[in-house]
């Protein structure tokens, strides 16, 4: 059976925010202009916002741009942000509340709302469609095509019906490849085809590694009496202060008694023995976040990898034929914990770009001029402002950074006549096991701290069973021989879902097992295996988490 083929002017692979501003733009400039600009956008969840996770508090500022009337159209920012409480741990005990003044100044929330991203972008999805834009979700962009002078001309869709032995099963039905004059590529962090692409085309030379955290998360519904709606509170210290590791933690007070709380740890950690999602569960033992939770109940958790090198890291992003928007590139700004209201703003620059280039009768060429139109926008501004905030926590931690940090950013406007470089790559920050302390997390109680398996129920995660693994290690004997005797095989803790096992065979050998169906897509072993050799690629589509509200 041959692939079909459907051809178009824009292919657009993630319907994430940069994806989605990206789709609107360019249906708002064909309707302006009366300009035909035909566009698809393909999605690996089973609907729009399934995959989407983030605390997360939007910044309006791209979203004001984009649909000026937003409030009109029912875009669902329901909870405008009412206060702001900063904390640091000393301990599971106790936290000191930061003076105002010490704060970053980036990190004041006044005019922000807090949000589910996952709604937002299903609102999106809608405003799209009404412009005519095409979304098929449930199709996972798998390979990138190319043509005969090597530029990107479009993507293929997985194939469905494949056995796990490469055979194929009843029903099986091929991919379809979407051709397109461009492509934009807003996969969100660690985008399995970005990776491709910044390979084949050496994206990221000159740039320095990209960094990035776990964030975990999970939705509350707590005590009426307890709830602040709007508020929001960030938190620096303990627990990970505990193994000189780096991150924080975030609550905010949303609609309906709920509460979005979770801890984001700094994937650059040295200790091949901390567990982030073990990190998070113990979080909430401190008085600051358990104060709210009890007498509540979890309603879901989900977990996701985020990209927060900034400007330092953001490497080349045009090639031709195509585009990297968004996460997929690494535009969002760690010192304002924020990246849709810049992502968005990426995507809709994209926009512009191309509906000029199909203009002038362009197609598959590199649209270079994306670079000057990027960095003549307040996305480069932004991030050129806060481009030491990272550097800072990485080489001094969270409260020597922190406060460095204040000085550059609410005294001097970012303007320290110097940026700092951070040029070790995440994966390559761990320490040998014997020579790190073993941590010892508290066991879970079922009330408010949990295992991984009940946690990755409340995700809704499912994939096909029969079918190729979509965690590929590049050489099975490396987690036994090389990563269990170095670092004690660390993806048995890094991974949020319980995905890596290693197992004890009858005959007292070791075995590393992968559980592929747990897999909640944060890409954490992508970025974190200290040897490299997990290659997250797109399982069948409609696989993974199906987030309803986070």
């Amino acid at each position: 059976m041959e692939r079909e083929a459907m051809e178009v002017d824009v292919v657009i692979v993630g319907a994430g925010p940069s994806g989605l501003a990206t789709a609107c733009r360019l249906g708002q400039i064909a309707q302006e202009t009366g300009q035909e600009i035909s566009v698809v956008v393909v999605e690996k969840g089973s609907e729009v916002g399934a995959h989407i996770l983030s605390g997360a508090v939007l910044e309006p500022r791209a979203l004001n741009e984009l649909f000026p009337d937003w409030k009109d159209r029912g875009a669902p920012l329901n909870v405008p942000v009412t206060g702001d409480e900063i904390y640091f741990m000393t301990s599971a005990e106790k936290a000191i509340k930061v003076p105002g003044l010490f704060v970053p100044k980036t990190m004041h929330n006044e005019g922000n709302y807090i949000v589910s991203l996952g709604n937002v972008c299903r609102w999106l999805a809608e405003q799209a469609e009404q412009l005519g834009i095409e979304v098929f979700p449930g199709f996972a962009a798998t390979e990138v095509l190319y043509d005969e002078n090597g530029a990107v001309c479009g993507i293929a869709t997985g194939d469905f019906g494949i056995g796990h032995n490469g055979e194929k099963k009843p029903g099986y039905a091929p991919g379809m490849e979407l051709r397109a004059k461009y492509t934009i590529f807003s996969e969100g962090c660690r985008g399995h085809l970005g990776k491709q692409l910044m390979d084949k085309f050496n994206l990221r030379e000159g740039a320095d590694p990209q960094h990035y955290g776990i964030g975990i998360k999970e939705l509350w519904q707590i005590d009426p009496a307890k709830h602040k709606e709007g508020l929001v509170m960030h938190s620096a210290g303990w627990p990970l202060s505990e193994s000189g590791s780096h991150g924080g933690g975030f609550l905010y007070h949303v609609e309906d008694n709920q509460v979005a709380l979770g801890l984001i740890t700094d994937l650059g950690y040295s200790n091949p023995h901390v567990s982030p999602f073990d990190e998070m569960q113990r979080w909430k033992l401190n008085p600051e976040v358990k104060k709210y939770l009890e007498g509540g109940k979890r309603i879901s958790y989900g977990a996701r990898a985020i990209a927060k090198g900034g400007l330092q890291s953001l490497p080349k992003m045009t090639m031709p034929g195509a585009l990297l928007v968004g996460c997929d590139a690494g535009t969002l700004n760690f010192a304002k914990i924020k990246g849709s209201h810049t992502a968005m703003k990426s995507g809709m620059i994209a926009a512009e770009v191309i509906a000029e280039a199909l203009k002038a009768g362009r197609a598959n060429d590199e649209l270079a001029e994306y670079k000057s139109a990027f960095d003549s926008s307040w996305i480069y501004e932004e991030l050129h402002y806060q481009r030491n905030f990272g550097p800072f926590q990485h080489k001094f931690g969270n409260f020597i950074g922190s406060g460095l940090a204040v000085l550059d950013l609410n005294f001097l406007g970012g303007k320290m006549p110097f940026t700092l470089r951070d040029e070790t790559p995440d994966h390559a920050t761990l320490k040998l096991a014997s020579e790190s302390k073993k941590i010892d997390y508290p066991k879970p109680d079922g009330v408010l701290i949990f295992n991984k398996l009940d946690s990755v129920f409340l995700s809704n995660t499912n994939h096909e069973e029969d079918q190729p693994c979509h965690l590929q290690l590049k050489d099975p004997s490396i987690p036994i021989d090389v990563n269990l005797p170095k670092w004690d095989e660390p993806a048995q803790r890094y991974c949020p879902a319980g995905v890596y096992e290693v197992v004890a065979n009858d005959d007292g050998s070791k075995r590393f097992q992968i559980n592929a169906q747990n897999c909640v897509h944060c890409k954490t072993c992508d970025i974190k295996d200290p040897t490299q050799n997990i290659n997250w690629v797109a399982p069948e589509g409609t696989g993974g988490p199906n987030y309803p509200n986070m």
